[in-house]
């Protein structure tokens, strides 16, 4: 029996997020039964339980923070390492999702190999790039991120640009890498066009099938929230501009209204958020257009699903996303007036250009970003 244990995402059943997905994913579709999955979830209190025949062992962690999530990291890394003693299992491996407590990693790393474990780290994407951070806190994760990388036995990229930046900037510890992708749900939506729920989402914030373009994510300043809004409003599109994230009490979003008044245009429209995963894709399907403005971090889960079921991909012109993306996909720049002239020439679009793009997209993801494609990889990766 191989036993893995797996740190760093906010545990399982996943409620949200990529790493949580990750690992909800990878144990739900096990083949592999000689393999043991030992996942940390983050809680107030210390219970175990099992998930997809996985041990989930909580970790409680006290509200700190932005140092919660290192002392959360730092408490599984000590909780594995000891059960991992306790137990005696042999040739165990530790895989640290993200780049959180490199300035501690080396001490338990010694444990670790003491007793013959493997230390595997995926080092996600930029983190000390992300402009919700102060200039101390991106500090913080630069220099942890190359301590992980200078510990870790392995390093998982799920994007081939990190692969080859860590690779660079970390030559002096010669690396070891590998690239696995991150995975992507294929399926149609079961909802039909008719659903009650589809109708009244779309009665009440006055939306129409094929009339809208779509942007799923987190509004922070590094998605570029900024240059799609102001380049839509600059466009003669007379299609909406439909945003679904969370901007309660959000600063970003006043500095933003204030410097744009995108308030003052009627096709820019907040929607809030929308857990019904059915309906969510359901919304892409039915968009015309799918806004994609990351530039920070390796291959986005949003921008698969997107690929994944919307026929008009825009994304931003960055290396991340052009990897992922290849002929399924148009390409802006940040340039001004960049964006609203693309979105003025497909207005001239008919069906048949836009279904060419969709269908590239989807047989690119059908390719290289199924998840049982991906569980096959890292089951291979953990099972040597």
């Amino acid at each position: 029996m191989k036993h893995v244990f797996i740190i760093g995402s906010k545990g399982i059943p996943a409620k949200y997020g990529g790493f949580e997905t990750f690992v909800e994913k990878l144990t739900e579709g096990q083949k592999n039964k000689e393999i043991k999955y030992h996942v940390s979830c983050l809680a107030d209190d210390s219970k175990e339980f099992e998930h997809n025949g996985a041990r989930c062992f909580n970790i409680k962690v006290p509200n700190i923070g932005p140092a919660k999530a290192v002392y959360y990291d730092i408490k599984a890394l000590k909780e594995s390492i000891n059960y991992i003693r306790t137990n005696n299992i042999k040739n165990s491996i530790v895989y640290i999702l993200a780049c959180r407590i490199g300035p501690f990693v080396g001490h338990y790393k010694k444990e670790l190999k003491k007793l013959g474990g493997t230390l595997i780290v995926n080092p996600d994407g930029h983190e000390w790039k992300r402009a919700k951070w102060n200039k101390a806190i991106r500090q913080y994760w630069k220099i942890s991120e190359k301590y992980m990388v200078k510990h870790a036995d392995l390093l998982v990229c799920d994007s081939k640009n990190i692969e080859k930046y860590i690779k660079e900037d970390y030559k002096q510890y010669n690396p070891k890498t590998t690239f696995i992708a991150y995975g992507a749900d294929v399926e149609k939506s079961k909802l039909f066009d008719d659903d009650s729920n589809l109708l009244e989402w779309y009665k009440e914030k006055s939306v129409t099938k094929k009339e809208y373009y779509l942007v799923v994510g987190r509004f922070v300043p590094e998605n570029n929230y900024e240059t799609m809004i102001t380049e839509f409003m600059k466009s003669s599109t007379s299609k909406d501009f439909v945003l679904i994230t969370n901007v309660e009490k959000n600063k970003f979003y006043e500095e933003l209204r204030k410097k744009t008044s995108f308030d003052k245009d009627k096709r820019i429209k907040f929607v809030g958020t929308v857990y019904n995963q059915e309906l969510l894709k359901k919304i892409r399907e039915n968009a015309y257009g799918y806004l994609h403005g990351h530039e920070v971090g390796g291959t986005n889960p949003s921008l698969l699903e997107a690929l994944a079921t919307t026929d008009l991909n825009l994304l931003l012109d960055v290396g991340f996303n052009r990897e992922v993306g290849e002929e399924g996909a148009l390409y802006f720049t940040k340039e001004s007036g960049n964006l609203a002239t693309l979105i003025n020439m497909l207005e001239t679009y008919d069906e048949v250009a836009a279904t060419i793009y969709g269908n590239n997209a989807k047989q690119r993801i059908n390719k290289e970003y199924t998840w049982n494609e991906i569980i096959n990889d890292y089951e291979k990766l953990f099972y040597l």
